[in-house]
């Protein structure tokens, strides 16, 4: 038989050269999908700015509808442009923790990760140190939360619990899902609501003074409407006689047994939380050992991960090892009140004491505002 060089060539096994390239190929290959499946998680618990900007118009058309259960409230504080809405200044300490869990590795080859509903929610209160805590506890492996503030429940509940379900990020087994939305707290239909997805879900409060709490409220709403009145005169329906304006939502809020009341009817005190604002900035590692615990997770953020700014006057995070600069939150945080008639802060303050008694009566701790 005639020899055929063309054919012979036909059948050459590959090089081992060729298949070098072959296996280079491969892992590469697979370095891009992995790449790409992590800018994609990311993506999913950035703030939805474009979402927020659509339907604007409609929450507040929303709002204008909504009563609170202590009557309607003349609230000059919307929160819905609030920065604190947002994840602002933190994605980079998020990629950071994120980079740090090897379970989203684990997920992605396994396929086990997936949206769920949250299992956690932190649920009020306003200014007193909510974006503070979530923040501190994306840290944790174990924790996945939504950077932006859903409104699910008081705002968007006819959307349905698959578009709140889709809001969230992805999550593998053991991992534990969360959202946070201050204004749940004072909202009459949010307990009822959670409590028809959930009965078992976990709530957790930061509370703080509530005096503290209205002049911050107040200082955050001047900063961008620098024309609105004083805090003296929203604070009191009737200056002479020194009668409180309950109906103001900056008053309102602080009323925080009251507001309990209406969540005790739905769910067992040992599913909710207290957080004392105040110890979140004196004493951060504390507050998250128990918080940590209340969620049923490992306590690793611990006070490695913390640095106080006496600048700022609050805690900012760091990474245990290395010497990476901490992170603060942002400019929004830590603004400087506005000075208050003395004799305003005390009639504030004798308002208050009932409602801070019952509360600490009703928790069974005493937050040390009186």
């Amino acid at each position: 038989m005639e020899y055929s060089p063309i054919l012979h060539s036909l059948h050459v096994v590959p090089s081992s050269h060729v298949k070098n390239k072959l296996f280079v190929f491969c892992i590469m290959l697979s370095l891009w999908v992995y790449m790409i499946y992590c800018c994609v998680g990311y993506c999913y618990t950035l703030p939805n700015l474009p979402y927020s900007s659509v339907n604007r118009g409609r929450d507040v058309e929303v709002d204008a509808h909504r009563e609170s259960s202590l009557g309607a409230s003349r609230d000059l504080l919307n929160n819905e442009n609030d920065v604190d809405s947002r994840g602002d200044e933190w994605d980079e300490i998020r990629g950071e923790a994120k980079a740090l869990d090897d379970n989203a590795m684990s997920g992605f080859l396994n396929g086990s990760e997936s949206k769920k509903l949250p299992q956690a929610i932190i649920i009020g209160v306003k200014k007193g140190g909510t974006r503070a805590l979530l923040e501190f506890l994306r840290l944790h492996p174990d924790i996945r939360a939504v950077g932006a503030e859903p409104h699910f429940f008081d705002r968007n509940y006819d959307k349905g619990l698959e578009w709140y379900r889709d809001l969230m990020p992805k999550s593998s087994e053991g991992q534990l899902t969360m959202e946070k939305t201050p204004s749940y707290y004072v909202t009459k239909e949010v307990p009822a609501r959670i409590y028809t997805m959930s009965k078992d879900t976990k709530l957790i409060v930061v509370v703080r003074d509530p005096v503290t709490r209205a002049i911050s409220d107040y200082t955050q709403t001047r900063s961008k409407k620098p024309d609105i009145p004083s805090f003296e005169s929203l604070t009191f329906k009737n200056i002479s006689a020194g009668l409180i304006d309950t109906t103001w939502s900056a008053v309102q809020i602080g009323m925080y047994a009251k507001h309990l009341e209406r969540w005790l009817q739905f769910f067992p005190m040992e599913q909710l939380l207290f957080v004392s604002g105040e110890r979140l900035i004196s004493d951060p590692a504390g507050e998250m050992a128990r918080v940590q615990d209340f969620l049923g997770l490992r306590r690793v953020v611990t006070a490695r991960h913390f640095h106080f700014n006496p600048a700022k006057g609050f805690p900012c995070l760091k990474r245990p090892e290395g010497n990476s600069k901490p992170h603060c939150l942002g400019k929004t945080k830590g603004r400087i009140h506005p000075n208050i008639d003395p004799e305003v802060v005390q009639r504030l303050r004798d308002f208050y004491k009932p409602f801070n008694r019952k509360f600490y009566q009703m928790t069974a701790h005493d937050f040390g505002w009186d």
